[in-house]
């Protein structure tokens, strides 16, 4: 394979993309980081827990 058809090639691919926006619409982004923040969260306050000789 050549540089130049692999380079071809991931410009269809990215063209392809952008049709469809790079993202699904059942995923909210306020869901998804909030729901990053509490397990975080939960992680911190475990390790916490776990450090109380500290």
């Amino acid at each position: 394979m050549s540089l130049h058809s692999a380079a071809a090639q991931l410009v269809t691919l990215a063209a392809e993309g952008e049709e469809h926006g790079g993202s699904h619409d059942s995923i909210s982004p306020l869901v998804t980081g909030g729901g990053a923040f509490v397990i975080l969260m939960l992680l911190l306050w475990i390790t916490t827990r776990f450090n109380r000789d500290r």
